[in-house]
């Protein structure tokens, strides 16, 4: 019986271990369609993104030509009017890597003249993994009584 207490004990802590590590993914900005003016405007990178968990410590790839594109993070006001005025941060080199240090908002623009304002854009919401959710506690295990 002691073994087997030892094994459940094994288990539980093993299965606690592997759910606080968090894994960091790589996101292909766009996947196949890339940093680009997306032909459907502005819904092509929501919806890229809608389905996509984003956390601090991953990585975004912005796969575009140098020259023909670049990337800025800026502040929600410049993403919403399409503004390349004092960005966060400017990529022009392609293909470029983003790592989302902090969570909460980010927004990316293409700065080349009228691509931000014909969808060439990203808004993401990035979360915070640093505190791993809890994992519940394992029921006491009855003991039975010696015979």
């Amino acid at each position: 019986m002691v073994s087997k207490m030892n094994m459940l004990v094994l288990m539980v802590f093993l299965g606690a271990t592997i759910r606080s590590c968090s894994a960091v993914t790589n996101h292909v900005v766009g996947d196949s369609l890339g940093w680009t003016v997306p032909p459907g405007g502005a819904i092509a990178y929501s919806t890229w993104a809608s389905n996509k968990t984003f956390a601090v410590g991953d990585t975004l790839a912005f796969n575009f030509a140098t020259g023909a594109h670049d990337v800025a993070e800026v502040a929600k006001a410049a993403y919403d009017g399409c503004s390349s005025t004092n960005p966060i941060s400017l990529q022009t080199k392609g293909p470029a890597s983003i790592t989302l240090n902090k969570s909460g908002e980010h927004y990316f623009i293409c700065t080349f003249s009228g691509h931000c304002s014909v969808g060439q854009k990203l808004a993401i919401n990035v979360t915070n993994t640093s505190a791993p959710t809890p994992s519940p506690s394992p029921a006491p295990t009855p003991s039975s009584p010696p015979p």
